[in-house]
């Protein structure tokens, strides 16, 4: 992927402050050259790094199979989260070697809060609104099964523990049209870096094309302007990516991600 001077300036910054961060409601334990990570509940496990300190060839195969193996062991899905400029190039081919499946291929995205601020604009009987009680969460649940035709029972406990806390604060906000969800979002404030990041922003089908994605984004990064973080990081979907360069953001990087699924899950 050719980036401008400001994106590869981003891609830094991102490196230094965000890549091996761990998620909040996680026990984080320093394998090797990565940050391996497991739920305090029953969600997904993560393997993180900034770089795989020169690992290849079958020494990157062992240390592959073995965190495969400490996941089977504790009976957790694990995801790999690959950057597409990772060395070693066959890291792909490796990871699926190693029974590792890939999922959707996203684009990392990241501006200026300052820039994506601004006056909130919405359609004609919609309101946004910050949520923390479990009743919410669970209506963002069933709107989000109908936007993916898939399962969510997760995500009410997944957001409550990070709204409560520790670690980064998350604030969710939904979008109501009556008594209907019809998008909802959320976002982190990485305290200590410059980041926020933005999560979500799934949109009933009937409502696409009115601006409520868009106002979702105006909303959050008032909040993040508020708390003077500097910049937004997003993980888009195709279909978001065109909305967000069009607001400046820039992209600096593709992801995919690795899921191993042990056979006793």
């Amino acid at each position: 992927m050719d980036i401008s001077s400001r994106a590869s300036a981003y891609l830094h910054i991102y490196d230094e402050q965000l890549r091996a961060r761990p998620m909040p409601g996680r026990t984080a334990e320093k394998i090797g050259p990565m940050l391996r990570t497991v739920s305090n509940g029953h969600g997904q496990g993560s393997l993180t790094y900034r770089d795989l300190g020169g690992l290849d060839g079958a020494e990157l195969d062992a240390f592959i199979a073995r965190q495969r193996d400490f996941f089977t062991r504790v009976g957790r899905e694990v995801e790999w989260k690959y950057h597409g400029y990772d060395l070693p190039a066959d890291l792909p081919e490796r990871l699926t070697a190693a029974g590792f499946e890939a999922q959707e291929r996203e684009t990392i995205l990241v501006g200026e809060v300052g820039e994506l601020s601004g006056a909130v604009v919405l359609a004609d009987g919609v309101r946004l609104r910050e949520v923390s009680g479990r009743a919410d969460l669970e209506r963002i649940r069933e709107m989000e099964e109908t936007v993916w035709d898939a399962d969510h029972g997760w995500l009410p406990d997944m957001l409550e523990r990070d709204i409560a806390g520790p670690g980064d604060p998350c604030v969710v906000v939904l979008a109501e049209a009556g008594d209907r969800v019809v998008c909802a979002a959320w976002m982190r404030f990485h305290e200590g870096t410059d980041f926020v990041s933005l999560w979500g922003g799934s949109t009933l089908k009937e409502w696409r094309g009115r601006g409520i994605y868009r106002a979702m984004v105006a909303y959050r990064a008032d909040l993040a302007v508020a708390r003077g973080f500097r910049l937004v990081r997003v993980d888009a979907s195709d279909s978001s990516r065109p909305i967000l360069a069009r607001l400046g953001l820039e992209a600096i990087a593709t992801t995919t991600p690795y899921v191993w699924v042990p056979p006793t899950v």
